[in-house]
């Protein structure tokens, strides 16, 4: 477990950058005097006020349309400003106790990559070596003929990543997100993320991974988290469905990764369809909510579903549009729906961080049906009962029965505060958080 130990309180509030500052897409692209990247400065206030400690940012680098086709890994993409903006972002941010985590694609980059060119344009072998395949046959990223997969293998593939880290972590970012991370073999993060870690011993790596064995590549890579995205489909699969069987396997196996890592949770990000949109029943997104901040890892909200925004991704060229919309520059006054959702966020990160122990968090269910749930969080001595009520009917929670003692209402659905019982009804599709003891 290599973690630094600022990451035990983290939640990140998570951005799209281009599209947050209307970017891309784009009729006219802004030019860098537009200073774009200023305006996420702008929504700090917003992410303190919300109770994150840390803003995850999407990809900033030079490329020609989405970000995730880098032309160029040591500059701000000139759509967003320069490397002052970037300075300027990080001071802010840090002023006021935010970390930065970045978005880095090393699995492969864009068409006007320089090495690429070269490789193209000029025959030169250093060039044609950075690349997977040949000349005309080089291999692209899921079939995407813009995305050209780099040569894994080359050891000038391997210093320029640990280069290219190592060089924003010194400007100030906290961390990076590894893009495609699943894609690249496991032994090219093994040497790099060592050059790393030694001039930056506080700095930490998250993959995105999207299946397969989440514990082995932690292992073999030397990565500290991947994104949990296991935990994200059954959370709202689970909820869909009336089937927290679903659910209860899916915390069981996430009880297993905590034995060695805490994983990045989230119920919405770039690319996915929002959370309000993806569950059926708006009530839920409350149930969905609490699963995200008690239990064990890393919370993660995506901007805009602190609000209750929607957004559905689709298959298709464009398809990511209207989960990656542009922000104002100031947070909204949302409706009455979005009031409460914004409220429901602080109240239960507020809770997230006066229970920092939640981060390495284990969970026991306590009660389980298809439409009831209730489970027990807990590490050492430190615990939580929380109790997730779909059903149109009231259902009673036995407290005393299931864990031999009291407990107190910490916060919920018409929840009378710090009330002792020994058992509770959660109401028709409502929810409960109790503290044992």
């Amino acid at each position: 477990m290599s973690e630094p130990a600022w990451i035990r309180h983290a939640i990140w509030w998570h951005l799209y950058p281009l599209g947050f500052v209307g970017a891309f897409p784009a009729a006219k692209p802004p030019a860098p005097g537009e200073h774009r990247l200023t305006r996420i400065v702008d929504w700090l206030d917003h992410a303190v006020e919300l109770g994150t400690s840390g803003i995850a940012l999407g990809p900033i680098f030079a490329s020609r349309t989405h970000g995730y086709d880098t032309t160029d890994h040591y500059r701000i993409d000139p759509r967003l400003g320069d490397e002052a903006d970037f300075d300027h972002l990080v001071a802010e941010a840090h002023r006021r106790g935010l970390r930065v985590l970045l978005d880095g694609v090393f699995n492969h980059v864009g068409t006007d990559f320089g090495r690429y060119r070269r490789a193209i344009d000029d025959g030169d072998a250093d060039s044609v070596g950075w690349f997977r395949g040949r000349p005309g046959r080089f291999h692209t990223f899921e079939g995407h003929s813009e995305l050209v997969t780099l040569n894994h293998r080359n050891p000038a593939v391997i210093d320029y990543t640990a280069d290219v880290m190592n060089h924003w972590l010194g400007r100030g970012a906290d961390g990076w997100r590894l893009d495609a991370a699943y894609a690249v073999p496991e032994a090219f993060w093994a040497d790099v993320l060592p050059r790393v870690r030694d001039p930056h011993p506080d700095a930490w790596f998250v993959a995105e991974v999207i299946h397969g064995d989440y514990t082995a590549f932690v292992a073999g890579s030397g990565v500290d988290s991947v994104t949990q995205y296991e935990l994200w489909k059954a959370i709202w699969s689970g909820l869909n469905d009336g089937n927290f069987h679903e659910l209860d396997w899916a915390l069981q196996r996430h009880n297993d990764f905590l034995s060695h890592f805490a994983p990045m949770t989230f119920v919405g990000n770039h690319d996915v369809t929002r959370i309000a949109s993806q569950l059926r029943r708006p009530e839920h997104v409350a149930h969905a909510l609490v699963l995200l901040f008690t239990t064990g890892g890393v919370p993660t909200i995506y901007a805009g579903d602190e609000f209750g925004y929607h957004g559905v991704k689709e298959e298709r060229a464009g398809g990511d549009d209207a989960v990656r919309p542009e922000f104002g520059t100031a947070a909204p006054q949302p409706d009455a729906t979005g009031r409460e959702t914004l409220n429901l966020h602080r109240y239960l990160i507020g809770l997230r961080r006066r229970n920092p122990w939640l981060h390495r968090a284990k969970t026991t269910a306590l009660q389980l049906d298809n439409r009831f749930y209730a489970y027990e969080s807990r590490d050492g001595d430190d615990a939580l009962i929380v109790a997730l009520n779909i059903d149109d009917a009231p259902m009673r929670l036995p407290v005393a029965e299931l864990t031999g003692n009291q407990a107190q209402l910490v916060g919920g659905t018409a929840a009378p505060p710090a009330e002792i019982v020994s058992e509770v009804v959660v109401p028709p599709q409502g929810w409960l958080v109790l503290r044992p003891g």
